[in-house]
């Protein structure tokens, strides 16, 4: 569904001046539908920029680093400020103050649950699947309690299969008993594992499937993701040179609008997904532009980021295993 256009009075308080034209075609059109957004969601954006592009330097950075990297999207100060404090307040980023500067980190729960949300980002799964689910029984707690232990498990992948019952073809054991005692409802909630049977995706598994994760609504949204990102991967394979802030500002918006939709994906084995599904097609696109904008998006990125100390680290060796491998920087 296309976003309505935001009144005069929205778009004087959420955007500075338009920047120029990028030489990617696409990317200004990209630039021009995430502010056209109402409201825009910068909380969700600065939530991006850490996972993707601050915790592989270091995960610490420079408020105004942050303002710099994101004024080039429209976004003003003011509101990038708003949005930091906001996430300092949730307990996702922590503050230390240097003379007049302050500097953001991820805390120790937000840097466990980033983890846990691009790990599905930026890795596919790759052992086969041997037939086995994970099985939760809700605890027999308030309405309130039992629906924020649906949420944080539909987040990992899992769906309903009936009332007070939820299910998973690939949970991480160990991250769902975390929710759990996270969410104080470890004692009065049953797991299960079951065994794996001889036909892992009958039919009548299938249209359980269909019916408990709503594959329809998210293929049309990976299709709708595909139509928008296409055209910048044309303009890529074409350029001669990427200006290393358009590599930054296209991987960011790539990653933002996949990690929305990866993170509602539940990564189901392939025996369970309908043919030519959409999420083959957006991933396999991901991955080419991630690789085609990373060298450009890192340059721009280490001319902007600052520490307290100064320039930020070099990336971590996990970044290179993004996406199935990257090349060395």
């Amino acid at each position: 569904m296309t976003s309505a256009a935001p009144t005069p009075a929205i778009v004087r308080a959420f955007t500075e001046q338009k920047r120029p034209m990028s030489s990617l075609a696409p990317l200004s059109t990209l630039i021009q539908r995430f502010q056209e957004q109402t409201p825009i969601r910068t909380t969700s954006l600065i939530t991006t920029l850490y996972g993707d592009a601050i915790e592989p330097h270091g995960g610490t950075a420079w408020l105004g680093s942050i303002v710099s990297l994101l004024e080039p999207i429209g976004i003003n100060e003011r509101l990038v400020r708003t949005s930091v404090f906001r996430l300092n307040k949730e307990d996702w980023l922590s503050a230390d103050k240097v003379g007049r500067r302050s500097y953001y980190s991820l805390t120790g729960a937000g840097r466990r649950r980033f983890e846990t949300a691009f790990r599905r980002v930026y890795q596919q799964p790759t052992q086969a699947w041997d037939g086995t689910w994970s099985l939760v029984m809700l605890p027999q707690a308030t309405s309130e309690k039992r629906k924020q232990v649906r949420e944080e498990l539909e987040w990992q992948g899992f769906g309903s299969l009936a009332t007070g019952l939820m299910a998973c073809p690939r949970a991480e054991r160990v991250d769902v008993l975390a929710t759990l005692r996270d969410l104080g409802v470890e004692d009065s909630t049953i797991v299960f594992q079951t065994q794996p049977s001889e036909l892992l995706a009958n039919k009548a598994l299938r249209a359980q499937v269909r019916e408990s994760w709503n594959l329809e609504e998210l293929g049309r949204q990976y299709n709708e993701m595909l139509q928008r990102f296409r055209p910048l991967w044309t303009a890529v394979q074409k350029a001669n040179v990427i200006e290393p802030q358009d590599g930054f500002l296209a991987r960011l918006l790539l990653i933002h609008d996949y990690r929305k939709l990866t993170l509602r994906d539940p990564q189901l084995p392939d025996e369970l997904l309908p043919g030519g599904w959409e999420g083959r097609a957006a991933r396999q696109l991901c991955t080419n532009l991630y690789r085609e904008l990373t060298p450009p998006a890192e340059q721009w990125l280490n001319s902007i980021l600052e520490t307290a100390d100064g320039p930020v680290p070099s990336l971590s060796e996990g970044f290179y295993r993004r996406f199935g491998g990257l090349d060395p920087l």
